[in-house]
């Protein structure tokens, strides 16, 4: 299925949202995540089935001041 990652358009087999993160090599970062502009906490990527069209935001947290 095709999807946008970040503004980009990835083809992906992944069923679901914690699949996606593991296939770009992102499983084990601590990263926030939205689906179609709703925040998905990592307790719900699991269980957040991926369809053709979705948008996916990936986010790394950054520290500063």
């Amino acid at each position: 299925m095709k999807i946008i990652v970040n503004g980009e358009a990835v083809e992906t087999g992944s069923p679901n949202l914690a699949d996606l993160l593991a296939e770009l090599g992102k499983g084990d970062a601590k990263v926030a995540t939205s689906l179609n502009e709703a925040f998905v906490p990592k307790t719900l990527r699991e269980t957040q089935a991926l369809t053709d069209g979705d948008r996916v935001e990936i986010v790394a947290p950054r520290q500063g001041g």
